[in-house]
């Protein structure tokens, strides 16, 4: 029949004498999604006065529903004088299949007051609902409700409450479920996989894969993409490949949730040739998904240029990105701590009407902190209407970073007043922020309320934060206290707390214990052997100096080698001690020296103390005048305009010298230098720095 004009539905109904033709023409027309023509066939119905009963109006609730006209449908069921159990199953299911998941749990209950008992079809419908919104709670009552009403075996029921548990991450009770059903499909199997797959136990998504194909069971695509998930969690290569294998058999290559499936395992177990050889298999799978898999896998190798090539090539392509593209993106920004491409991805972020997107924004506020531009990385947060507790744990985390322990406690009370709860990462910057402030009293009342006041238990980087608090400033024998009472041993990054501080107020003993518990822990760093070597230089004990040195040879453990590095325009220059290797080396040394003699005038005397060798003043001045920070200051003095932020990167301390000859250099040349150490940044302006000279 021909359903395109309204007058074919009046010359139909004289003919039309039964609602059953009537209603298998509705349900034609509620299959086939054709809307317009439901809504003429229902305009003559009422405008020829025939009589629409209950059994028609079903039909009719279904049709709206079906074309996700849920306006209709609720006119429709509102003014139907009587109801049946059909009429009640088809709003619940129409409410869940167009996503209002809360209409279809209140719309059931109204069903069970108003005393109908409910099909699978309802059952079903509403378990999907509680799934979408997580309310297992309300859930595991519709279970019970379900096995009294006898439906506990009812194929479609038990698969939508395996999935329902899965989503709302209790895998005990889904593989429950699953285990009770004697006759399993590909979709419980599926349910159940999929739930491990993103819940975990991840070996047990593996297991339940292969319980699935020697039971021979079909294998569809849905429950293959499920499993890699699962194999890029655990980076079960080996798995992912079998997998791979199955899909190529059965001819699932070319399907794009297949290939983004693919190019995100790979790209997770870290083999980015496989992954880009399938993402390059077919142009449609070259979708923003697989291309946000691949840029986050050479994001996690760190091969930063690979992950922006692709970035390049999906723009090129007509690709949008999404706001998982941009995170990956500039948390390698981050990592690597590149401002001039941080700074063009802020701008892609603004251009796609990102900046809004607090996930976005808070990655923006850890980039800035960590390439130094502490003013941007606030305002990019200040800008963020909801901030959330990520946003909020990235600007305290930059407080810290900087030394600014005083802002990092007054951000946390504002955190609190907003109403967002702090968690172990919280504690973990108020923590650092305190110690490279000084701020030990504070530190150590939020020590103590962590599990007291907030719930949160200490964990050994919270202690190590704690000994570092007190160490710096000077109270060995507290923070020797607290090692002793600790409930586990501290980690590395305890004890090179501990050693540094002993290095720095020349306790010799507790040095010497807290370089051998390091060692124990990481034999193969040379951080123990160089902070104790410093303390016996310091007493000038310099046989015991060349011991500790010739067990290092002994031992083959290097020095690991002080170096720093200034980014100008889109090339980064790499300075060690003494460098002679830069092509501009010679007016790098020029301008080096014309700072030298100004500093000196200026009031700066050497400290040569901090060379830790048995050689005349005269050679620790000259070798303390070619340090890696200054090497690359003096180049970024005559490379960068002076509108421009100077911004050097070391991979080690800075030493007590270099820090005082930054600030003198800051003050004769009216510029701010932003110098950034292994442990914190050091803001240089007008011959002062940021931290006080506590650090």
């Amino acid at each position: 029949m021909n359903f395109q004009k309204p007058c074919t539905f009046a010359k139909l109904m004289p003919r039309l004498k039964d609602s059953k033709s009537l209603a298998k023409i509705i349900q034609n027309l509620a299959q086939t999604r054709q809307l317009l023509q439901g809504k003429q066939l229902h305009s003559q119905l009422i405008s020829s006065g025939y009589p629409l009963c209950t059994f028609l109006t079903n039909h009719l609730l279904n049709m709206y529903s079906k074309c996700g006209q849920l306006d209709y449908s609720v006119k429709l069921f509102d003014k139907m004088s009587q109801r049946n159990l059909v009429s009640w199953t088809a709003m619940v299911t129409g409410f869940s299949q167009n996503l209002h998941y809360f209409e279809a749990i209140s719309t059931f209950c109204e069903m069970r007051i108003a005393g109908e008992n409910p099909t699978q079809f309802a059952f079903s419908s509403v378990i999907k609902a509680c799934a979408s919104v997580g309310l297992v709670e309300f859930g595991e009552q519709i279970h019970c409700l379900a096995l009294k009403f006898g439906f506990g075996s009812d194929i479609f029921v038990v698969s939508n409450l395996v999935d329902m548990y899965s989503k709302c991450g209790v895998m005990v009770n889904a593989y429950n479920v699953f285990q009770e059903m004697e006759c399993k499909d590909e979709v419980l199997w599926t349910a159940l996989i999929d739930g491990y797959a993103k819940n975990g136990p991840f070996e047990d998504a593996l297991s339940a894969y292969k319980n699935m194909v020697k039971e021979g069971i079909g294998i569809d695509k849905f429950v293959l993409c499920s499993t890699l998930g699962a194999c890029a969690a655990l980076k079960a290569l080996n798995f992912g490949k079998c997998l791979h294998s199955v899909m190529l058999k059965k001819g699932f290559e070319l399907e794009i949730s297949v290939g983004n499936a693919l190019t995100d395992m790979y790209s997770k177990v870290g083999d980015m040739e496989s992954a880009s050889n399938v993402f390059g298999i077919d142009s449609d799978c070259r979708n923003i998904v697989a291309c946000s898999s691949l840029i986050d896998g050479y994001v996690e190798m760190d091969r930063i240029e690979d992950a922006l090539s692709v970035y390049v090539r999906l723009r090129r392509q007509g690709i949008e990105p999404n706001e998982f593209t941009f995170s990956s993106l500039i948390k390698a920004c981050s990592s690597q701590a590149t401002l001039e491409q941080g700074t063009q991805l802020h701008a892609e972020v603004i251009k796609f009407n990102f900046d809004g997107n607090p996930f976005v924004s808070s990655v923006l506020v850890d980039m800035y902190g960590k390439c130094g531009l502490l003013d941007d990385s606030i305002r990019v947060f200040d800008e963020i209407e909801n901030a959330t507790e990520f946003a909020w744990n990235s600007m305290l985390s930059v407080f810290a970073q900087h030394g600014l322990g005083k802002d990092a406690i007054q951000l946390f009370n504002r955190m609190k007043n907003e109403g967002v709860e702090p968690n172990a990462i919280t504690f973990v910057s108020l923590l650092r922020g305190c110690s490279h402030s000084g701020l030990v009293e504070e530190g150590l009342s939020f020590f103590k309320a962590m599990e007291k006041t907030y719930g949160v238990m200490p964990r050994e980087e919270h202690y190590s934060c704690v000994i570092d608090l007190l160490g710096r400033a000077g109270q060995l024998k507290e923070a020797e206290d607290l090692i002793n009472k600790m409930p586990f041993e501290p980690n590395a990054f305890g004890w090179c707390s501990f050693l540094g501080a002993c290095k720095i107020h020349g306790d010799k003993e507790r040095g010497k214990l807290a370089a051998e518990r390091l060692m124990q822990l990481e034999p193969e760093n040379s951080g123990a052997p160089v902070l104790l070597s410093n303390i016996y230089a310091k007493e000038q004990q310099w046989e015991d100096v060349r011991t500790l040195r010739k067990m290092m040879q002994d031992f083959n453990v290097k020095k690991l080698p002080g170096y720093s590095w200034v980014d100008v325009g889109n090339k980064t220059h790499i300075f060690g001690v003494e460098d002679w290797s830069h092509p501009q080396m010679k007016a790098i040394y020029d301008k080096l020296n014309a700072l030298s003699g100004q500093i000196k005038v200026a009031g700066y005397v050497p400290c040569t103390d901090s060379i830790p060798l048995d050689v005349d003043v005269s050679v620790k001045e000259k070798i303390l005048q070619h340090h890696s920070e200054r090497l690359a200051i003096a180049f970024a003095l005559i490379s960068i305009p002076s509108g421009k932020p100077i911004i050097v990167k070391k991979n080690l301390r800075v030493c007590s010298d270099c820090h005082s000859a930054i600030k003198y250099i800051s003050k004769v040349i009216g510029r701010k230098i932003i110098v950034r150490d292994n442990s914190r940044f050091h803001h240089f302006s007008n011959g002062l720095c940021s931290c006080g000279d506590f650090w």
